[in-house]
């Protein structure tokens, strides 16, 4: 951990060697009359919209909408499978059964899903006394199941004791965006009202958290978290149920499905209240995972490169925190304009990974447009324990 100098707290940085815009970021958060004993920034940070992505921050009695993101409750699943062995060609077909099976990208699906898989909260509330859920909801039901674009992903792994995983990357849609967008405009406008010292220019607008907005704000947040732990069941039981149908004929095989372990899932777009240095505080970690002591998370490579299972090890520095990745280490457009198509296709052809660079615009989710995970697992050794190792096999990206 590297230290830098603040404002009114202290930065610390898991980072070895962030980007100027990132320190700048910090120091801006560093500013915040009501930050809470320091900013850090986990080992995969780079540059957001007014948070760095790979931030962690407290704050007193204050919620900003901006250090949570659009992609509110982004997070990964795992499981573990009872398979030992996908042949290549049997990969190949699941895989291409998964892309027809989940939406990518922009698409949704052409049906409404049930809607008892939504999460129950807003209905046993009254929908309507949510000001965006209930505009949204309708809509929500052709999202539910769908992976989304950008770095979301799909991933068909082996661990060391050449057990199968399937990983699972994606978030709370476009219903995550309308709730953030909503509730930061909100709060632009409420802080030129209150001339508020904190700075338009950065991007920090903030709700009290007692206030009629930011109860209202905490109570939709929750709802998309909760909405894109579901999206990723439903995935997930997609992909289980395709697996299965390619086994399910083998003597004596046991269900992947019916004898997965636990689905071990962590979310890391989210501001809760939690106690730290014997305060109440609302902790907001954009890019970032609980790393509590024992608990169990997951941080992923990039496309191409090692994920991993990992326990948290309670690192109060961290405010109990982790990376929720590798971290970018180029933007989508130099990553398009700079890397070798070809160069990064033989890379992972070379691996024997089934992937998703196939032409130009596909650089911008290349393993050479992201950290080394390895450094960045190097970084934070103090923050958790490796518990398994994982290699892809195949990848869906979005």
């Amino acid at each position: 951990m590297k230290i830098y100098d603040g404002k009114n707290v202290p930065i610390k940085s898991w980072c070895g060697d962030p980007e100027q815009g990132v320190l700048d970021q910090a120091y801006n958060l560093s500013s915040l009359p009501f930050i809470f004993k320091q900013v850090c920034l986990m080992p995969d940070t780079h540059q957001g919209y007014g948070m760095p992505i790979g931030g962690v921050l407290a704050t007193k009695d204050v919620i900003i909408p901006n250090a949570v993101g659009v992609d509110i409750g982004c997070g990964m699943c795992a499981v573990k499978t009872s398979l030992t062995d996908i042949d290549t060609n049997t990969l190949k077909k699941i895989m291409g059964e998964i892309r027809k099976a989940i939406p990518v990208g922009f698409n949704h699906n052409k049906k409404k899903q049930d809607e008892k898989l939504m999460p129950k909260k807003a209905i046993a509330d009254n929908i309507f006394s949510y000001s965006v859920i209930s505009k949204e909801f309708n809509s929500a039901l052709y999202q539910l199941g769908t992976l989304g674009g950008g770095n979301h992903f799909i991933e068909i792994q082996k661990d060391n004791e050449k057990n199968i995983w399937v990983m699972v990357h994606s978030g709370s849609r476009n219903l995550g965006k309308k709730v953030a967008d909503y509730y930061n405009k909100m709060a632009i406008e409420l802080n030129r009202k209150w001339h508020s010292s904190v700075l338009k220019e950065w991007q920090l607008a903030f709700l009290p958290a007692d206030s009629d907005e930011g109860r209202a704000y905490l109570r939709e947040m929750q709802y998309c978290v909760d909405f894109a732990l579901s999206n990723r069941k439903l995935m997930m039981n997609k992909i289980l149920d395709i697996i299965d149908s390619h086994f399910c004929d083998y003597e004596n095989y046991k269900s992947s499905k019916n004898e997965f372990k636990s689905m071990i899932n962590i979310a890391h777009n989210y501001v809760s209240l939690e106690n730290h240095f014997g305060q109440n505080v609302y902790v907001h970690r954009k890019g970032a995972t609980l790393a509590r002591e024992g608990i169990v998370g997951i941080i992923p490579g990039s496309q191409g490169t090692n994920s991993y299972i990992v326990k948290g090890l309670g690192n109060k520095e961290s405010f109990m925190s982790c990376s929720h990745g590798a971290g970018r280490k180029m933007s989508r457009t130099k990553a398009i304009e700079n890397l070798s198509l070809e160069e990064e296709k033989q890379k992972l052809d070379n691996l024997g990974i089934i992937h998703n660079i196939r032409n130009i615009n596909d650089l911008d989710e290349a393993s050479s447009a992201y950290k080394d995970i390895n450094v960045v697992m190097e970084e934070q050794k103090d923050l958790v324990d490796i518990f398994v190792e994982l290699s892809p096999l195949g990848v869906i990206k979005g």
